[in-house]
């Protein structure tokens, strides 16, 4: 078969294509078919591999087409695929014919250009092409296009990726997988054969999972275990009677299993490399549907964290099964209805305790109500006189004056007493209180506006299950952990706050003699050598003056300290007076020309000096990025919003796409010049006047536009 150029259809006037979409077999043709998309490619060719393709053999003929095309400015040819070891001498080569940038796990084979689309109808593992699929139907090429540039804009460069593999650099790299069950299968198993060691919480359900899908893996680290090769894998579950077989196979394998009545809110696993996380219930082995993987190591260090913590109070399967067997659950587990007997019987546990006693209050309020009812002296006799270790975790109370008293009398009288503030966000309905990590009771807050704690109180829970015990020590700890950690960042924030702001204000006194005195042997100075070198100690002072500036607005930003000194003026007329000013500055670039027109006046109401500050960074940003062309100033009312929005455009290279979603973020730049923070700041400017800020590349391809929008001043 042949491949055919487009059908044609003649009339007096003109040749117009036939739309077509067809299969073509064979390698010949399929070289023939891609040189015909490159030799009628008039802008653009565009074409995403996954990882086999490119040590694919690319055609001479056609390789020697595209380098002339590339070269010549032709036509822009990008090409995207997933760099690896094993492909990475291929993707170098094609790096000289074109833009290359890497995405993990692309599995997309096809090429796009101005008006036609190819793909392979298979997925290729030798250097032969046996079957693509060709369509110059419009919809359908327009629809390529977008899928090409939405994977282009997720992609990352080639030079970056090439350095991570040479230099041994890991990216590490948190995302979730959604709806491609098949995909999370793959990469579930491959987290597991490339462990070390192996660690697993799972719902009941999940064990049939695990045993469908991955139980060859784990009998190959097995035996990759006995050689020495692997420290062994582990599984927490809920052991019933429904999972027992299972568990059995697993014990019988080598593998290590321990019961825990009730599991976290989510199954998980974890090597010494990567976690993979799922809250789905896995019933009945279901598959998953939506998994949380991560390489981070804060991710792999806490999910170990909370797994040796459940693993330390679980339960030995082997017992577990014994218990089964028999009949035997030994744990009690009581619901108390009576608010009044609940609270009895915290306190009862709490004066039983020996070595440990654990409370997480589910509201300030709570710890209030309990100090009335006596509980500082019962926590002096249980931390001093008996020696118990005694740890509270209360929600955040700097807000709480009464408590904040209160917790001053605590530390007092009970100075062996340790007390921590949680965030407000991990505020629960519940206080829990256990006991040597052997007893816990769970006390529901009916009511926190009550002031008896017997009105307040609803259901309570008592428990001496090892699993349900250990479950919540597991929650006391992990909320324990992160309160420190709370704590060490803002001690961290604040220092380096603080150093930033001293820092800022002492650059400013050795600055301010420097302009000033660069401005009088200005004047004093007659030889133009000598000026010249005072003038670059003057343009760089200003320059440093600058980014004093910045430095300073990001930490009233940060501090919410950022004054506005309001007035009513004539947004116009700042303009022209900033313009005036640029006069000068813009002068060496004789080949960019600022313009301003506006047909109305618009009175606002704001601060001049922060405004001016917003509207010089959009030109400064302008000039920056704009060899030749225009930078055009506009102010236009928008009718129905009652605001007025200033907007600067510019002709020069435009937005970076892979910097537009944190353009207003701090050091976000693709500039050698300049911190980054001007368009950060010009945010907060602008939004603490009422306002909205926004940017977006020109229509016709050429610079871009930045505006910010503000209320209109209604006298």
């Amino acid at each position: 078969m042949n491949v055919r150029p487009p059908h044609t259809t003649n009339n007096s006037n003109s040749t117009i294509p036939t739309e077509r979409s067809e299969v073509l077999y064979g390698t010949e043709n399929a070289k023939n078919l891609l040189l015909q998309i490159a030799s009628q490619a008039k802008r653009r060719i565009d074409v995403c591999d996954d990882y086999t393709i490119p040590s694919v053999n690319i055609p001479a003929e056609l390789f020697k087409r595209l380098l002339s095309q590339a070269k010549s400015g032709q036509i822009r040819f990008r090409y995207l695929t997933e760099i690896t070891k094993g492909n990475i001498e291929y993707c170098k080569q094609i790096m000289e014919i074109a833009e290359v940038r890497h995405l993990y796990g692309i599995k997309a084979n096809f090429g796009v250009s101005d008006t036609e689309y190819t793909s392979t109808a298979v997925m290729q593992q030798v250097h032969a092409i046996p079957e693509v699929i060709y369509s110059n139907v419009e919809k359908i090429v327009e629809q390529q296009q977008y899928l090409f540039e939405t994977l282009w804009s997720k992609a990352i460069s080639s030079e970056q990726r090439i350095r991570e593999i040479e230099e041994g650099i890991i990216p590490y790299e948190t995302r979730i997988i959604e709806n491609n069950p098949d995909d999370i299968v793959k990469q579930i198993r491959r987290l597991s054969q490339n462990s070390n060691e192996l660690a697993t919480c799972l719902t009941s359900g999940g064990m049939q999972y695990s045993y469908n899908y991955f139980f060859d893996v784990k009998k190959k680290l097995l035996d990759k275990q006995k050689r020495g090769e692997h420290k062994g894998i582990r599984y927490i579950s809920n052991i019933d009677k429904d999972n027992i077989q299972l568990v059995k196979k697993y014990l019988e394998s080598g593998i290590q299993v321990k019961h825990v009545r009730n599991l976290p809110p989510m199954s998980f696993g974890v090597s010494d490399k990567e976690i993979a996380a799922t809250i789905e219930k896995m019933e009945g082995g279901k598959r998953v549907e939506s998994l949380l993987v991560s390489n981070e190591p804060a991710y792999v260090k806490h999910f170990s964290s909370i797994f040796e913590e459940l693993w330390k109070n679980g339960i030995d399967a082997a017992d577990r099964i014994r218990d089964i067997g028999e009949g035997i659950d030994l744990a009690d587990i009581e619901i108390i209805q009576n608010p009044k007997e609940g609270i009895a019987r915290a306190w009862n546990i709490i004066k039983s305790a020996r070595e440990e006693i654990s409370i997480m209050f589910s509201s300030a309020n709570v710890l209030l109500r309990q100090v009335d009812m006596g509980a500082l002296q019962l926590l002096k006799n249980i931390s001093e006189v008996r020696g118990a270790k005694v740890r509270l975790l209360i929600p955040s109370y700097s807000d709480e004056p009464t408590l904040s008293t209160i917790l001053e009398e605590l530390k007092s009288q009970c100075p062996l007493v340790d007390v921590r503030s949680m965030d407000k966000t991990l505020q629960t309905k519940i206080t829990i209180v256990l006991s040597d990590r052997k007893e816990c009771i769970i006390i529901e807050l009916k009511d926190d506006t009550k002031d008896s704690s017997y009105s307040a109180a609803g259901l309570s829970t008592y428990s001496n299950s090892k699993s349900i015990v250990s479950s919540y020590v597991s929650i006391f700890e992990s909320i324990w952990k992160q309160t420190e950690l709370y704590e060490q960042l803002k001690v961290h924030d604040k220092m380096q706050k603080e150093f930033i702001n001293v820092a800022a204000h002492e650059l400013r006194t050795p600055i301010q003699p420097i302009l000033g005195l660069s401005e009088v042997l200005q004047s004093k100075i007659k030889d133009n050598e000598q000026r010249a070198l005072v003038d670059v100690i003057s343009r760089n002072a200003k320059r440093l003056q600058r980014l004093t500036e910045d430095i300073l607005d990001v930490t009233r930003i940060e501090s919410q300290s950022l004054s506005l000194k309001k007035e009513t003026f004539n947004l116009n007329e700042i303009i022209m007076s900033i313009l005036a000013e640029y006069g000068s500055r813009t002068g060496s670039k004789n080949n960019v020309k600022i313009t301003f027109a506006s047909k109305d006046d618009f009175t606002v109401q704001g601060d001049i000096g922060r405004l001016g500050q917003v509207l010089s960074n959009f030109i400064d940003n302008a000039t920056k990025f704009t060899q030749e062309g225009n930078i055009d100033i506009s102010v236009e009312k928008i009718q129905n919003d009652n605001v007025v929005v200033l907007s600067v455009r510019d002709t020069g290279s435009g937005i970076d796409p892979d910097i537009m979603p944190r353009l207003f973020t701090k050091f976000t730049t693709m500039s050698s010049v300049g911190t980054g923070l001007g368009l950060y700041i010009s945010k907060n400017i602008v939004e603490a006047h009422g306002g909205r800020i926004w940017a977006e590349n020109n229509s016709n391809g050429k610079g871009a536009t930045f505006s910010f929008s503000l209320p209109i001043f209604k006298t």
